[in-house]
C-alpha cells in the first residue's frame, strides 16, 4: 500500500496539484496532508477544493486556526467550512501499521515541532536523542508531522516518524509504502528539495538577489 503525504501547501495550487498528480501516477491509495492549508499564498479557495477533490485527510495546521481566527468562526464560504471542520489529530490502522498524524507533534500540538536539522540540513544529534525520549512509549508505527518545514524520515522511540516537507517552501512530497515502511521523497516544481527551509534563508536569498540587481543596474548606468 502506498500513502502519498504532503504538508504545509499554504494557499500555494500549482506544487500541491503536482504533487497529486505524482501520487496518481504511483499508484497512492490514500493522501495526508500535515496541516497549514492556509497561510503565505492568495488561493486558498483552489487550494482547499482541490484537497476535496483529491479526498486527502486533513489535519488543522497553526495557520489554519490563525486564519479561522482572523476572519472569523462564524463565516460562510467552502474554505472557511472546511477549515472549521478540519481534525487536530488523524489516527487510522493501514497494512496493520498504527498511522498518527498531527501538524506539529503528539498529542495535539500547532506549535511544538519536531526540528531534527539545522540550517544546513544536518542531523541534529541532540534533538533526534530529545524527540526518542519524548516517543520511546508513543504507540503508533508511523507519526507523519509538518510545521516545520524540514524533510526527514527518522525512527524516534517507538514511532518512523515523517516530516514530508512543505510543498511550497521544501518543494517536496513523500511516498510512503506498507508494510516496508519505505519512505520516498520526491521533489516538485522542477527544483532541489530544500531539507531545512526558515525565512534566515529567505531574508538571506532576497539580499543577495537585491544585491546582484543593484549591480547589474550601475553596471549599465556605468
Amino acid at each position: 500500500m502506498k500513502i502519498g503525504l504532503i504538508s504545509d501547501v499554504h494557499a500555494t495550487l500549482q506544487p500541491l496539484r503536482e504533487a497529486l498528480a505524482i501520487f496518481e501516477d504511483e499508484g497512492v491509495e490514500t493522501i495526508l496532508c500535515a496541516g497549514d492549508v492556509a497561510g503565505y499564498g492568495k488561493q486558498l479557495e483552489e487550494t482547499v477544493q482541490t484537497l476535496i477533490d483529491s479526498r486527502c485527510r486533513v489535519v488543522m495546521g497553526n495557520h489554519d486556526l490563525w486564519w479561522l481566527e482572523r476572519s472569523g468562526f462564524d463565516i460562510e464560504g467552502v474554505a472557511a467550512s472546511y477549515l472549521n471542520n478540519l481534525p487536530a489529530v488523524i489516527e487510522f490502522k493501514a497494512v496493520e501499521k498504527m498511522i498518527y498524524m498531527v501538524h506539529a507533534s503528539p498529542p495535539d500540538s500547532f506549535m511544538d515541532g519536531i526540528k531534527l536539522l539545522d540550517e544546513k540540513a544536518a542531523l541534529i544529534q541532540q534533538e533526534k536523542h530529545s524527540w526518542s525520549c519524548c516517543l520511546r512509549n508513543f504507540h503508533c508505527d508511523v507519526l507523519v508531522v509538518g510545521h516545520t518545514h524540514q524533510v526527514f524520515a527518522e525512527q524516534l522511540g517507538n514511532p518512523l516518524v515523517i516530516n514530508p516537507g512543505s510543498t511550497l517552501f521544501n518543494h517536496t512530497c513523500a511516498i510512503l509504502t506498507l508494510p516496508e515502511m519505505k519512505v520516498q521523497i520526491v521533489p516538485l516544481s522542477n527544483k532541489e528539495p530544500v531539507l531545512s527551509w526558515n525565512w534566515g534563508m529567505e531574508a538571506a536569498a532576497w539580499v543577495r538577489a537585491k544585491s546582484e540587481s543593484n549591480e547589474k543596474a550601475r553596471k549599465r548606468k556605468a
